[in-house]
């Protein structure tokens, strides 16, 4: 079997136990071709992969994007060891670079009142502009990941409700609510979107269609849209994307008192330690409280 028949049997074998995204599969995809131009996947050693992490870093690629492409060729080993498509798991026993915990580049309350405000003008046309609006409350209100926000079927948001429910990575669903001004800009919207379509001719299943109605606005649009609403509110572009309202989301909940498992819900998050990360906001707000709460504070101890 040909390394190219390998990658694609292993994905086929992993969308099919695990419901993976497109995206998760094009990112799989992607690292193990990457390999497979590296070596022969079907014959290679431990050390043929030690030697790829080893260019990879000659390269000056991130740990994280070499540990996340070590992972990949874990999990096809893996899954080849188990097939019998080979005797041994050549990965198993490699270690890979750590993933270092980095702090989410995140909006402060003021600069995401103005990116929400510079989203709903400088469009060109109104539809255009509560179309970006509703992008963006939806965002900051919910805290979905991109592809979860632009992917989101209509039906979805039938009967102006107060949550709504998302599918996630692997086909997990959760709630998440809507906050009454991301409920009013989909409201205008729904009624834009409708007239819109109508006067095309057209039908789409998406809240956020494309101009020709058959799919989705994409990341990609989206991405590029985010670097124009934040120049126009006089935000630097190169400190916000689209996951900037997803992290400062979870910032602001938590600066407010907001529970860390709530919040691992509402993200979505699998696993508590991915949204531990956002603890750092934590740090002033415990610290005042502990001055202001102690009962020691108004005594002659120093604290």
């Amino acid at each position: 079997m040909s390394g190219e028949r390998w990658i694609s049997t292993f994905l086929e074998a992993f969308q099919a136990e695990r419901d993976a995204a497109d995206n998760t599969l094009q990112s799989y995809n992607r690292d193990l071709q990457h390999f497979a131009a590296f070596a022969d996947i079907a014959t290679a050693t431990a050390d043929d992969i030690r030697q790829y992490l080893l260019e990879l870093e000659a390269q000056g690629l991130a740990a994280s994007t070499r540990a996340r492409r070590l992972s990949s060729l874990r999990q096809l080993y893996h899954f080849a060891f188990q097939e019998g498509l080979r005797k041994d798991n050549p990965a198993a026993r490699i270690t890979g670079p750590k993933r270092q915990k980095s702090l989410p580049g995140t909006l402060s309350e003021a600069e995401t009142d103005a990116l929400l405000e510079a989203a709903a003008t400088g469009g060109k046309t109104p539809a255009i502009n509560k179309r970006n609006a509703c992008l963006f409350h939806m965002l900051y209100a919910t805290g979905m990941r991109v592809s979860e926000l632009v992917s989101l079927p209509v039906e979805a948001t039938a009967g102006n409700p107060e949550m709504i429910l998302v599918r996630g990575k692997g086909g997990r669903e959760r709630m998440v609510p809507l906050s009454p001004p991301a409920r009013m800009v989909l409201r205008a919207w729904l009624v834009e979107r409708e007239a819109m379509l109508t006067a095309k001719g057209y039908r789409s299943r998406f809240l956020f269609p494309n101009k020709k109605g058959q799919s989705h606005f994409s990341r990609v649009q989206f991405f590029t849209l985010v670097k124009q609403v934040a120049l126009r509110a006089n935000l630097d572009p190169k400190n916000v994307s689209p996951h900037s309202l997803r992290h400062a989301f979870a910032t602001h909940l938590l600066a407010n008192g907001a529970d860390l498992r709530a919040i691992q819900m509402l993200l979505g998050h699998a696993d508590i330690a991915t949204t531990e990360i956002y603890t750092h906001v934590l740090d002033e707000r415990l610290k005042a409280l502990v001055l202001e709460n102690h009962p020691l504070k108004h005594s002659g101890f120093s604290l």
